[in-house]
């Protein structure tokens, strides 16, 4: 019964996690409009610094214990590779809107699933092979060139896709020996470090409407990570992980209800052949 608890607590975690970044992401979109993008994502990866290292501080072990890792040069080109995610899925949004860039970034776990097999030396039968090629297909639907849909911009969302599964198969790859504690405190302090010297250069002094904004921002990217963190703790990824596509209904109504933005038939067709994809390679992951 316990257990029966538990899973549902993380179903639920996962879920309010998928929305609280379903509103950070209105948030990026709307300053990034205003503000350059990099100093918009310093300041989140400020927030996120102060709270994995209050998280590590005040972990069994310290903040030594927590940063301590096997894999110090893969935890550092993690932490570079989601600031740069970030950064380039925040100008996606700016450019093709919340929806556009969600649905593609989508396809994330499909990529992962291939990476895995050189990376990981894992073995992919051909049913997830064939998931796997289903799921491009919905992407293809979601390029789609039409008019007022496609345009050179789409390409930023697939980058993000593509370096975020690279990010995904390398955190796989050192929880080998790293526990996800210490691969998230690395990825606060590298992303924080980075994105300061590069935001330092382009700082912009926010008005005093847009501070409110900010403060959000970054209270719902914190508590976001935290949620999706303690979903894990209370559920295997493969039962909480498929929940995340919550995340592209929830953009949807921030895209439409408040940014204006279209919900054509190609993008339906697309992101649920994505989703189901995506779910299915999870599932046969699990089995296998």
């Amino acid at each position: 019964m316990l257990e029966t608890e538990n899973i549902k607590l993380g179903v639920i975690m996962m879920i309010a996690a998928t929305f609280i970044f379903a509103l950070q992401d209105g948030f990026s979109r709307y300053l990034a409009s205003t503000y350059n993008v990099y100093m918009i994502v310093m300041i989140r990866y400020w927030f996120l610094f102060i709270f994995v290292v209050l998280l590590a501080i005040n972990s069994p072990g310290g903040l030594v214990q927590r940063a301590y890792t096997k894999y110090p040069m893969i935890q550092i080109l993690r932490g570079l590779l989601l600031a740069f995610e970030i950064v380039i899925s925040v100008k996606a949004f700016v450019h093709i809107g919340l929806i556009n860039t969600s649905t593609i970034f989508s396809s994330y776990p499909l990529i992962a699933t291939l990476l895995s097999i050189p990376i990981l030396k894992e073995i992919v039968g051909w049913r997830r092979f064939a998931a796997i090629f289903c799921g491009f297909i919905g992407v293809v639907l979601i390029l789609k060139p039409v008019t007022n849909i496609f345009s050179l911009y789409m390409l930023l969302p697939i980058c993000a896709a593509v370096t975020f599964a690279i990010y995904a198969v390398m955190t796989r790859y050192v929880s080998r020996y790293d526990n996800p504690e210490t691969s998230f405190f690395w990825t606060g302090i590298v992303g924080a470090i980075a994105m300061t010297v590069v935001g330092f250069w382009y700082w912009q002094t926010p008005s005093l409407s847009d501070w409110p904004w900010l403060i959000l921002l970054c209270i719902f990217s914190t508590l976001g990570h935290f949620l999706l963190i303690k979903s894990y703790d209370f559920a295997a990824v493969s039962i909480v992980q498929p929940f995340a596509y919550f995340h592209l209904i929830f953009i949807s109504f921030v895209g439409i209800l408040i940014f204006d933005e279209a919900l054509s038939l190609n993008i339906i067709v697309g992101s649920l052949i994505v989703i189901i994809a995506g779910i299915f390679t999870l599932k046969r992951q699990s089995i296998s």
